[in-house]
């Protein structure tokens, strides 16, 4: 496990390759962040940002998204995985809205994550980046270059990664940390072919000095012989 100061430099540095880290889900208000965020469960940022602008110029407002049928909602998002479910919970998120908050979406996550469709992660997004308050949202890049980089443990939850980040980043680096680890995850150590050949973390990084070598094991002139 890497210790504080360890963990401080690794973030630095992510923070220097990637400087202007962002939530990557185009949305225009905490509404229709919501609602990406909601459709970007198994499926990537890119997909969600070609449905929604039809998405959001037809749906304004909770109320617009209850005023058709389920079928008719579905036909507009099947190209994201899991749109049958996915339309069910918008319509059920907008319903409660209505009858609970007025038709706002609450700034607390304990709130937030009575609304159908909406975890723990979503949650997270919503609250550092419609809101910003301070949140770390654990999605799958979060979670793996932290078990790369031994900021936790292999076996560890997600809750458990967060609980750890939470405690090892400084509270008023959470969000900005949230999107670095994403980025990093993202365009550097992808969950197939990372690029450890030049990353700057090599030194630090067990998992990716393991993955070298292999690497170098399998491009000997021996194991080719």
């Amino acid at each position: 496990m890497l210790n504080k100061s360890q963990i401080a430099y690794c973030l630095d540095t992510i923070g220097k390759m990637f400087p202007d880290a962002h939530c990557e889900l185009n949305h225009s208000n905490p509404f229709e962040l919501t609602i990406a965020v909601l459709l970007s469960a198994q499926c990537t940022d890119a997909l969600v940002n070609k449905v929604t602008p039809g998405l959001f110029a037809k749906y304004k407002t909770p109320a617009d998204y209850l005023q058709v049928p389920l079928e008719e909602l579905q036909d507009d998002i099947r190209s994201i995985g899991l749109y049958r479910n996915k339309a069910k919970n918008i319509q059920k998120l907008c319903e409660l809205l209505l009858d609970e908050y007025g038709g706002r979406v609450p700034e607390e996550r304990d709130e937030l994550t009575k609304l159908p469709g909406v975890g723990r992660k979503t949650a997270n997004v919503v609250v550092s980046v419609a809101f910003g308050l301070p949140a770390i949202a654990v999605d799958t890049h979060v979670e793996r270059v932290s078990k790369r980089l031994a900021i936790c443990k292999w076996k560890d939850s997600v809750l458990q990664v967060e609980e750890t980040l939470m405690k090892k980043v400084p509270k008023e680096d959470w969000c900005v940390t949230h999107h670095r680890l994403i980025f990093f995850g993202r365009y550097h150590c992808k969950a197939q072919n990372p690029k450890c050949p030049v990353c700057p973390l090599l030194e630090l990084c067990r998992e990716g000095q393991k993955r070298m070598k292999v690497k170098l094991k399998k491009d000997s002139p021996r194991s080719n012989a």
